[in-house]
Parts: structure tokens; sequence; C-alpha cells
């Protein structure tokens, strides 16, 4: 049996061969260009250092958390900038904390990974920053911009249109109408104190909030127009000017005409002239309402109310209407005019005069334009009740058109005891009988009108029994003439016509 020789014994063959001095002597020429192998070095013994061990397999656990948490911020960045679900844009209402929010995203199909969004808020300090509100989310909209949507409160805004020449009575009706304003109204505002306009807002605002900002938006405006006023304007404050402007916005709808018809009236104040308005009639009998819904009575025309400028010699004690800034800048800056009297022209218009003898000859062509237009309606039959007979009582009938007479006192008026009124709010309004007369407006919405009695809705007719006459003059307005008094009408001139005793001054609308 051969023996097993151990590796570096004298007696193994792979051994080299030593000579004299220990020299290594090779065997043979190819061993002699062959390297000698080092000899292995001695066995070192190794010390435990259970500290150094610990630090070195918590930094590699760092390392690798810290790539993992590379990559899988990597991912998610990359999965919050990405497109969304969302297949078309869609408005969505959230409310509540990033929790809540994220899965109302879900459900609505905004979002997909309500838990990537809400780490993503946190991550980025937004989670306490986000609003509540009514918002619209982009078709596709990713994390991001849904967060940025949510922190910068790009809620959408729904819009309220307030028209020129609305009490604050119809005002608030038409807040109280919109079903996204909160809320109610306790106390309706003064008259006069709101600016009509468009306003935005978000759903959720009450009704309160809107009328405060229409109040200090009206309050903005009255300062500039004011600051800005002719010198000679014959208003002694800010509420004088907002009581002529509304009566300058219920007297005209067209805006090129503001200027002029303020300046008549302004002209009509400095020559201490009656205003001798419509408007102001109605307003004395309604109050806020704002509307009558009928004509006016000839024995309204003279009733005293603290607002009938027929009655009162100088400007009524507050607004009959909310003006809009048109109108505010149109009595702060009359037309510079010597004109008096107005009267409409037809078409939607006034046509002005200087002189007493003009104005006369402006409205006979005006009446003749209405008889036209009376003789080209169709008969429509009147209520029972506002028929006369012989067996009873004649009623009230609407009133023929007052006029003014040089020295702004009433007039007489012209026709037959009890005529009716010609045109549909049986005055001569520019806008009487278009959608913008407030008379016909019952609702106290101009934009939503509704169903009304056609006894209310259709024109009015001669009374039965009534005689054939020339075309009627509309009921009171500010620009209407004196017609010429009847000769069996006893003379009696303004300064002594019999006047009704003044009344106690009655309540004050409600504001």
């Amino acid at each position: 049996m051969a023996q097993k020789l151990e590796p570096g014994s004298p007696k193994d063959p792979d051994r080299p061969a030593r000579g004299l001095m220990g020299r290594i002597v090779p065997r043979s020429p190819s061993e002699a260009i062959q390297p000698v192998a080092a000899p292995p070095p001695p066995p070192v013994e190794r010390r435990r250092r259970p500290f150094i061990n610990f630090v070195s397999g918590f930094l590699s656990f760092v390392m690798v958390l810290a790539v993992l948490a590379g990559a899988a911020l990597f991912v998610g960045k990359v999965q919050f900038q990405s497109g969304g679900p969302l297949g078309t844009d869609k408005i969505v209402s959230v409310k509540g904390g990033a929790t809540d929010v994220a899965e109302q995203l879900q459900r609505e199909g905004v979002i997909e990974h309500p838990f990537l969004f809400v780490v993503g808020l946190h991550a980025l300090g937004k989670a306490s920053q986000i609003k509540a509100g009514e918002y619209q989310f982009k078709q596709g909209a990713s994390l991001n911009d849904v967060m940025d949507t949510l922190v910068e409160g790009k809620s959408v805004l729904h819009a309220v249109t307030v028209p020129e020449g609305l009490t604050s009575q119809q005002i608030v009706e038409r807040l109280r109408e919109n079903d996204i304003l909160v809320g109610d109204v306790v106390d309706v505002p003064k008259e006069g104190t709101l600016l009509p306009d468009t306003y935005k807002f978000s759903r959720g605002m009450t009704r309160a909030q809107l009328l405060d900002r229409m109040q200090q938006e009206q309050a903005r405006v009255l300062r500039e127009v004011w600051a800005r006023r002719a010198a000679d304007v014959p208003v002694k404050s800010p509420q004088e000017l907002v009581v002529l402007a509304s009566i300058v916005e219920k007297e005209t709808g067209r805006a090129d005409e503001r200027t002029r018809v303020a300046g008549v009236f302004i002209n009509r104040l400095n020559r201490n002239m009656k205003l001798q308005s419509d408007p102001t009639i109605v307003y004395g009998l309604v109050g806020g309402k704002g509307t009558l819904g009928r004509g006016i009575l000839r024995s309204e025309i003279e009733q005293p109310t603290a607002y009938n400028t027929y009655v009162i010699p100088a400007l009524p004690p507050g607004p009959i209407s909310n003006p809009g800034r048109a109108a505010m800048e149109a009595v702060a800056n009359p037309s510079r005019t010597r004109e008096l009297f107005f009267v409409a022209d037809g078409t939607g218009g006034h046509v002005f005069a200087e002189t007493y003898e003009a104005h006369l000859r402006n409205v006979a062509r005006w009446r003749q334009i209405e008889g036209e237009r009376r003789d080209a309606a169709p008969p429509v039959d009147l209520p029972a009740a506002s028929r006369t007979s012989g067996e009873g009582p004649a009623v009230d009938a609407p009133a023929l058109a007052p006029t003014l007479s040089p020295n702004g006192a009433t007039p007489a008026l012209p026709g037959r005891a009890g005529a009716p009124v010609t045109g549909p709010r049986g005055n001569l309004d520019a806008v009487a009988g278009t959608p913008k007369d407030p008379l016909l407006d019952r609702t106290f919405d101009l934009n939503n009108p509704k169903t009304v009695p056609p006894e209310l809705a259709g024109p009015t007719v001669p009374l039965p029994g009534a005689p054939p006459r020339a075309a009627a003059p509309p009921a009171a307005r500010t620009a209407s003439p004196p017609a010429a008094r009847p000769q069996n009408q006893p003379a009696n001139p303004p300064a002594q016509r019999p006047r009704p005793a003044q009344p106690a001054q009655p309540a004050a609308p409600a504001n």
C-alpha cells in the first residue's frame, strides 16, 4: 500500500530540491523557469468586535432601505404625476380631512389610489391645506393636479345677475330663488344700498354674505361717483344722489338717454319744479314690492304719499330702487341742456323738448302712435269687476295721462272721467310693454316671468258704453304734457287747485 506523503515533506516529489545553504535547486530546466509559490502566511487569530459589527450591519440596512425608499419614491412620483381615471370633466363637492376627501374622490372616479394620494399630501406637507368646496376636475387629472386644485381652492364659481332698478325686496326674493345660496335673509337691506351687477360666488355662500358684498360694492362705487360729481349739481349729499339716480333708473332703460333724463330732472330741480315721475307714485303705493300690477288710477296720481313727486315739491325721502353705476354717474354729470320735458317716441326711447309748446307737439305725435296701436290690438273683454254700468257706481278706472305744467304744478286730466288707459302701463314710459317694464313683472323677477291671470296680462280696452274718441294719452309720466282742458271743465289754475289733506307720514317700506 502506497504511503501518503504530506505536502512539503522531504520525500514529497513535488517539493523542490534544496542544495547547500538552503537554496532551491531546480530538477530540470523547465522547472527552473517556473515561479516558486510563496509559503502560506501563518494563521492569525481575529479578535471579535461586536460594536463595529453592529454599526456595519446597521449601515448596510440603511443603505438597502434608502435604495428601496428611493425606488418607491420614484414610482410614487411617476404615479402622482400620471393621468388619472377621469374620462370627462366632473364637478365634485368635497369636505372633511385628507382621508375623507380621498375616499370621496375615489367614489366619484377622480382618483384610483386614495392611499397614495394621502401619503403624497402628507409627504408634501399639504394635508392641512386642502379646502372643502365644489371643484371641477379636468379629464384625466393626475393626483398632483387634484392636490393643487384642493390646496389653491379653485372652486366652481356660480353667478347671479341683479338688474338695475330692482327694489331691495325684489333682490332678496331673487336671491331666495337661487338654490345654490344657503341661509335666509332676516332683514331686507335699505333701499338704494345694493349695487346691481353680476356676482360670482362659491357653493355654500350665504345670502346674507352676498348682500353684504353688494352693500360694500355700492358704498365703494358711490364714493367714487360722488368724488367726481359736477360742482353745480343740486344734490347736497350722496344719499340725494342715489335718490335721484333711482328715479332716472326707473324712467329710462336706454343707456344713451340716462344723462339727458338726469339733465331734465336737474333742470326742474334748479327751477323748483315738481319732478312728477310715475315710478314715485308706484313706490308710494306699494313700497318695496316694486310693482303695481296694473295701470295707475286717476285717484292715485294726486294721492298724497311721501314718495309721490306729483304732490311733494322736491326729491322723495329715499330711493325708490337700487340704481346702477351708470345712473349714478348720469346724475353726478348730467347733460348740459335746457330741456325740461321728454315723452316716449314709440321706438323705446324719448324725444326731449326745451319749451312747453314743442313738448305738446311731441305728445300729440305720441298719442297718434298710441291710437294706432290701440286700433290694431285685438279686443279683450274686461273682467266684470272693472266694468261700469248705469246700475252701479263707476269703478276707479286707470287715469289718462296727467301732464307737466310749465310751473311744475299737477295739471288737469284730459278726457272723460273714467276713461281707460291705452297702453299696457297707461303711461309714457320708454320701456312700457317691453320685457323690462317693471309693472308687467308680477313675480319680482324680470328674467323669470310666471303665469299671470289673463285679465291682468292682457291690454286694457275702452270700457263698455264709452263713446269713441281719439287716441287717449297714457297714464302719468314725467315727460307728459298738459292736454287741452275740455271746454265744459271749469278753469282751475294750479295755485287754486284744491289739494287733498296731507296724510300722516306713511310707514317706511320693509327694509
